[in-house]
């Protein structure tokens, strides 16, 4: 038999590698080639001649999991360090699950099909807290005790991150420790104190260990903070248990990303993914300010990548993978001060070899022809998506997202102009303070986009889609202290706007209507602004066979309930406590020992100001608003323009 060379490193590894036992089982589940690894890029590394070791999972799907930024990152960091080795794993699909169990297959890496317990760390990254049930299914099936207080010193550090990090408290049962905030320089920290204590005998065991990370600051460990209670339900207070624990824990930041020009060489997959194309981070942080976006928040302050740091990541990225398209990320793309030059500067150098440009969805006030036309120069011709957030100039006065009724005309009407004939709009229901009139006039905002279409395109097949989500209060937020609208209202209120649109003789046909109903937004509250006690409601929805909540097919509004009304009576508390009550001021919050940075006061201020429907400008452009960001880390925004040129790349002879 010829042996391969990824088959000869595993008869190599000393950690036997689990895919004798799982080829057997592949041929009996849907996409197989999703648990085979190999991709481009990927990393094996010897066991033997590495110190610490790390499970890197985006608790999804594969085809989810593969393209997520964050995970390829620190998989290209952490593996880039000597005797420092990193592997991938990710959900695996309920089919191969069962198989997994009945034939006593751990939960395994992707690139060496190692199990999970061998490793040092299993660090888990949450963009949405639907994956909490994954989370535990990945324990289980790795051999991990679910609950933290149950495992040894033998078993990996369980570590939490990525933007439901910012609330771990739901979790905080199953999780050894969480990151908040960037994790590129965080992990290498943490890596480096795991390397001491192993090299020093593993003193004191899994305690000691855990009290070396929480005691850098910047390291939350659950098990040291104790919470107190009032006898209304609401917490008393959170304090650290053990001396030399810090009373608030801290968010990493990467002040400069040109210093950080990940990944270099990102991962190609080898099956059908979300995202076919190779990403650049252009920028991190927002200040726009929009009220309901964890994102923007969190993230502060803005950190721009350079014209030419963004050059060369695209080009070793091409060389890299041979994508063909890149896609040019941040929270608001078209507000990096050099975006013009950046985008023409690569359409300008990739003219020959056809490499589309792609930008998230676009602020209509950001918005220019010239840049959609150097976004779409070498690539096709798609539709267009702007994210006006609320029906209103009311409402979106209330969330600060300053984009009126005419930016937005104007705006669709100089794309419709230029050849464009679909048009996506992104809007939210259940904002704070909104009515049935607000969300209708989403309604007479699409059936004027088509009529302004028609009359500058001279053409009837102009169409516009509306895409609605169901607004979900988020930590660190001005909105966290808001009342969340019941699936029930939020399910009523949306069919009224669905019969008003199709209600349109002359324009309904033209809009089309997607939306998500009230139901998952409401697990997405209570997982959200949960404390602890919200652990046992995740453990009981896991134990009932809840997988994979983000996915509509298998989402179960009724067990998520079912299992909330079993455990949540037992501290005196039901799921509307936690989703659809006000909080006040004098509330402490399950996050409010963690620090995002941002001054509460100033939140609270920004929440006063909603409920008055005052606007706010972006810092970026304005004097500062004291959010507390800039102040704390010592800092300041960083904004160009540089002034220089991204020039096409030419052969040296």
């Amino acid at each position: 038999m010829r042996v391969t060379p990824v088959r000869a490193r595993r008869l190599l590894m000393s950690v036997e590698s689990v895919f004798p036992q799982l080829e057997a089982l592949l041929p009996h589940v849907q996409k197989p080639i999703q648990y085979v690894g190999g991709e481009l890029n990927s990393t094996v590394k010897s066991w033997d001649e590495c110190d610490v070791r790390w499970a890197l999972m985006y608790p999804d799907a594969y085809e989810v999991g593969l393209p997520n930024q964050g995970v390829m990152i620190l998989y290209e960091v952490l593996n880039e360090r000597e005797g420092v080795l990193a592997e991938r794993t990710y959900s695996v699909w309920p089919d191969l699950e069962e198989l997994m169990r009945e034939h006593k297959v751990p939960q395994f890496t992707v690139d060496a099909h190692r199990p999970v317990s061998a490793f040092d760390v299993f660090g888990v990254s949450f963009s949405t807290e639907l994956g909490y049930t994954n989370l535990l299914t990945a324990l289980d099936l790795a051999g991990i005790p679910l609950d933290a207080a149950d495992r040894t010193v033998d078993h990996p550090v369980v570590v939490a991150g990525g933007h439901a990090a910012f609330n771990p408290e739901p979790i905080a049962d199953f999780i050894d420790c969480a990151v908040i905030g960037d994790g590129e320089q965080a992990v290498l920290e943490m890596t480096e104190i795991i390397r001491a204590w192993k090299a020093e005998g593993r003193p004191g065991g899994r305690d000691e260990l855990l009290f070396r990370l929480a005691r850098t600051g910047s390291i939350y460990v659950p098990k040291f903070y104790d919470v107190e209670y009032l006898a209304d339900g609401r917490i008393s207070r959170v304090v650290p248990n053990r001396s030399g624990v810090p009373w608030r824990v801290s968010k990493h930041t990467v002040m400069d990303l040109d210093e950080w020009p990940y990944p270099k060489q990102p991962l190609v997959p080898l099956a059908e993914t979300v995202h076919e194309r190779m990403s650049v981070e252009i920028f991190r942080g927002c200040t726009r300010g929009c009220r309901f976006c964890q994102a923007g928040m969190i993230t502060r302050p803005v950190r721009e990548r350079s014209i030419t740091g963004i050059g060369e990541m695209v080009d070793k990225g091409l060389k890299n993978t041979g994508f063909e398209e890149v896609g040019l990320l941040s929270l608001s793309s078209a507000d990096h001060t050099e975006i013009g030059d950046i985008a023409k500067g690569l359409a300008d150098r990739y003219t020959e070899d056809k490499i589309g440009l792609s930008l998230p969805s676009t602020r209509v006030d950001a918005f220019n022809i010239d840049l959609a036309n150097e976004l779409t120069r070498n690539g096709r011709r798609s539709g267009l998506t702007f994210a006006p957030e609320g029906g209103s100039e009311r409402i979106r006065k209330v969330i600060n997202k300053m984009v009126s009724e005419e930016d937005l005309i104007r705006t669709v009407s100089t794309a419709y102009g230029n050849g464009w004939r679909q048009v996506k709009l992104y809007f939210m229901c259940g904002l704070p303070t909104e009515t049935d009139e607000d969300v209708l006039q989403i309604a007479d905002m699409a059936t004027k986009v088509i009529a302004k279409g028609r009359e500058v395109s001279g053409k009837n097949d102009i169409r516009c889609t509306v895409s609605i989500g169901g607004f979900v209060p988020k930590p660190h937020t001005p909105f966290q202290w808001a009342p969340q609208l019941s699936a029930e209202d939020t399910d009523a209120r949306l069919e009224k706007l669905r019969e008003r649109i199709r209600g349109d003789k002359k324009y309904g046909r033209s809009i089309g209507f997607r939306y998500h109903d009230g139901k998952p937004g409401i697990v997405e509250g209570l997982l959200s602004r949960g404390d602890r006690r919200v652990g046992a409601v995740i453990r009981a929805v896991y134990e009932d066979g809840g997988r994979f909540d983000g996915w509509r097919e298998h989402f179960s509004y009724d067990r998520w309930m079912e299992c909330a009304e079993r455990t949540l009576p037992e501290v005196g508390l039901d799921v509307d406590w936690y989703t659809t009550r006000e909080r006040t001021y004098e509330e402490v919050l399950p996050w409010d020992h963690l620090d995002s940075g941002l001054d509460k006061d100033w939140l609270w201020e920004d929440w006063q100001d909603s409920l008055d429907e005052t606007e706010v400008e972006d810092c970026r452009w304005t004097p500062c608003f004291d959010c507390g960001v800039c102040p704390q880390m010592d800092t300041s925004i960083q904004i160009g323009p540089t002034g220089r040129k991204l020039l096409p790349l030419s052969v040296v002879k």
